[in-house]
């Protein structure tokens, strides 16, 4: 039977389709023509609940005094001003014209098509705790509960970004605009004479602080399909960020900074940002960074920054480029109840030569100018649940090829702790004295002239695994990381005897991120290439190292507190001295006025003098392992302190970075004197030391006081 033949379906319905579309254009033209005409008592109805808003929200007065439209979709302002109440003016703009695209805006999207401007002002004042500026940071209720029930950060930061990028114009026309900022003495301003977009070009000079300074800021501009490619550089001098310099301290410059932005879309359930930041010749200038100027000459990274439903990652395939050297990081950050830290860093098969090359210029003094051979990699491996501190995963690793060599010496020879040699200790920054580390010194002594007693007794309480690790150990690095993570400051180091010889004797005794990085640095470069052995490490160390005040070495401790030579040393006065090395200053705390020790210490006698007879050291003891046998010299027990103070702790080391073995399970904890304010990270890592002096105004004898009164009370 023959089938049926059936017309297309266009050609069945195209009559009614045509219909439809002709009724929505008429409607679509209608209400076109209904809005146009309309318009203007629109725009005024808008405006006056705009101001109605700012008034009842942010208890602004915002004033107009005129508006309308140009052309269908462009409105401008003339002379508007912004002042919250009974504070200082916050806005004042001459002329304001703002255009925005139609097809957009008929399915919601606001995305401005073109900005004009002149002769503007926003004046940011903050006097004593108040501001003219904190209605921008005033969270309205409704918007909380947006936040609190927002939990995908990916759709979040889709939003946010785009919203961003609505409001770059395609066509922006800015003069004489001008930032400023004052609080108290601090004056901060910005002016852009000219800032133009146009055909995707941006221009724009821009003076700090008057004459101070001329920056440009040039690129390109597609905000349509999310790319940027934008340069900031100043006219003939670096661009520097004085606010910083002022606030903080810090001090930051650059010759040319550049940021580019490929793409920003959702891919499947992520938000994915992948762009490149370049620097050239940047200078940070800050005493708890370097001592001096650290100088990046050349530095770049290309980033793929992934934002999932509650995390947000910079990708592995993310690269790093200082110089030559390629780093590849990951980094993760989960937010849970708990937040989950994950950090990876690899650098594969690196020119060794390139490494060394890459670092800052005044970043790592010591090795500046070195020579080597050779290939590096290294891996690093970080994971903390702050759930569940205690699984903290901490590996870090560097190697070198088979071949790596050191040719030449930077400006510091690794190897002349070899030889008899001159040590200054530092006290507060200033030289104590020089002290020769050799034979011709008499209260030098030979590894083999000092008591095995004192020997083992200080390996067993700073580093116990010294002869067998490769300078660093990783399971006490764990440890610490959790334990002071848990206690949310510095209670426990892990410090090897390695890191505690190179910090004393090629370091300066400045607290900065530079010198523990480079302190990593020297330890790594000694104990691979083997340019020390450990014998003579630990021989050093023995001699240099401070046991109370103005008293260095092994031999003028054993004199100082007993009268006695090195090789004389008991047990008991082994684990006293042991026992002082991570306060030493305080070590005339620990005696009576009968030259015996003060009880609460026999504590620490047990658990060392324990872990020592583990260690197969010394033979099991009931007795407290000599305690009761340590005397203090006749001529010092005059200068011992009262016999009511009492020490925090048997080893309360929060500044010191030495030592494992950690006693405070004989401590019984304190109340915290004060909680300390949660402030901003700039302001936690840069604050200027002499504010935090100054906020100490209590004594030591005072502080005493509390303490005991703090005891009573329990």
């Amino acid at each position: 039977m023959k089938q049926a033949y059936q017309k297309p379906f266009f050609r069945r319905y195209q009559k009614p389709i045509l219909i439809s579309v002709a009724v929505l254009i008429i409607l679509f033209l209608t209400a076109g023509f209904i809005a146009y005409n309309k318009r203007e008592a629109l725009l005024k109805k808008a405006v006056a609940k705009g101001l109605a808003q700012a008034k009842s929200k942010y208890n602004l007065n915002v004033n107009i005094g005129k508006y309308g439209f140009v052309g269908l979709t462009t409105v401008y302002f003339e002379d508007i001003a912004v002042t919250p109440e009974n504070r200082a003016r916050f806005a004042q703009v001459k002329d304001l014209k703002v255009g925005v695209k139609i097809f957009p805006l008929l399915f919601g999207h606001v995305r401005i098509s073109e900005l004009a401007t002149h002769n503007a002002l926003i004046s940011l004042v903050k006097k004593d705790s108040i501001s003219n500026y904190d209605f921008l940071f005033k969270k309205n209720a409704k918007d909380s509960v947006k936040t609190e029930k927002q939990s995908d950060l990916s759709e979040l930061a889709n939003k946010l970004l785009n919203k961003a990028l609505d409001k770059i114009p395609d066509d922006m026309d800015v003069s004489n605009f001008e930032l400023t900022f004052d609080q108290d003495t601090t004056h901060f301003g910005l002016k852009a004479d000219k800032a133009t977009i146009k055909d995707g070009e941006v221009n724009s000079v821009i003076k700090l602080n008057n004459k101070e300074a001329v920056w440009h800021v040039v690129g390109t501009a597609n905000p349509s399909h999310q790319q940027l490619d934008l340069k900031l550089f100043a006219d003939k001098q670096q661009v520097k960020v004085p606010y910083l310099d002022k606030k903080y301290g810090l001090k930051i410059s650059f010759d040319t900074v550049r940021t580019i932005m490929r793409s920003a879309k959702r891919v499947g359930d992520e938000f994915e940002i992948d762009g490149t930041w370049y620097v050239r010749n940047l200078v940070l200038n800050h005493p708890k960074i370097a001592p001096n100027d650290v100088i990046v000459k050349s530095g770049s990274i290309d980033a793929s920054l992934l934002v999932g439903s509650n995390y947000v990652a910079l990708d592995s395939s993310s690269v790093v480029n200082l110089g030559k050297a390629q780093i590849n990081p990951y980094l993760k950050l989960t937010f849970t109840k708990k937040k989950i830290v994950e950090l990876k860093v690899r650098a594969y098969d690196q020119v060794a030569q390139d490494v060394f090359d890459a670092f800052p210029v005044g970043l790592f003094e010591s090795v500046e100018g070195i020579k080597v051979q050779g290939k590096l990699n290294y891996a690093l491996d970080f994971y903390l649940d702050t759930a569940k501190p205690d699984g903290v995963v901490f590996s870090s690793g560097l190697t070198g090829s088979d071949d790596f060599r050191i040719l030449r010496f930077g400006k510091v020879n690794f190897q002349k702790i070899n030889s008899p040699f001159v040590y200054t200790p530092y006290e507060k920054g200033k030289p104590v004295r020089d002290i020769m580390v050799g034979p011709s010194n008499p209260n030098y002594t030979p590894l083999q002239s000092i008591s095995p007693y004192m020997r083992n007794a200080l390996i067993s309480s700073e580093d116990p695994t010294f002869y067998s690790h490769k300078g660093f150990e990783e399971e006490a690095i764990r440890k610490s990381i959790a334990t002071n993570f848990k206690a949310k400051s510095f209670k426990r180091g892990a410090s090897t005897i390695s890191m505690q010889l190179v910090k004393n004797v090629f370091l300066n005794r400045k607290k900065t991120l530079s010198r523990k990085f480079e302190e990593i640095l020297i330890v790594w470069l000694i104990e691979n290439e083997h340019l020390v052995s450990k014998a003579r490490m630990y021989e050093v160390y023995l001699n240099i190292i401070e046991w109370g005040n103005n008293v260095y070495g092994i031999g003028e401790a054993a004199h100082y507190y007993f009268g006695k030579s090195p090789a004389e040393l008991s047990i008991g006065e082994a684990i006293y001295l042991a026992s002082i090395v991570p306060k030493p200053k305080a070590s005339l705390y620990k005696w009576q006025p009968d030259g015996s020790l003060k009880p609460y210490l026999t504590g620490y006698f047990n658990s060392l003098g324990k872990l020592m007879a583990i260690s197969g050291y010394i033979e099991r003891d009931s007795s407290n392992y000599g305690f009761w046998n340590v005397r203090l010299k006749e001529s010092l027990r005059r200068q011992i302190a009262p016999d009511d103070f009492v020490p925090d702790s048997l080893l309360d080391d929060e500044d010191n970075e030495s030592g494992f073995f950690n006693l405070s399970i004989f401590k019984k904890r304190q109340p915290q004197d004060s909680i300390e304010k949660k402030e901003t990270f700039l302001k936690r890592l840069f604050e200027p030391d002499d504010k935090a002096k100054d906020s100490v105004q209590k004594t030591p004898k005072e502080l005493r006081q509390e303490r005991r009164e703090q005891r009573r009370s329990r």
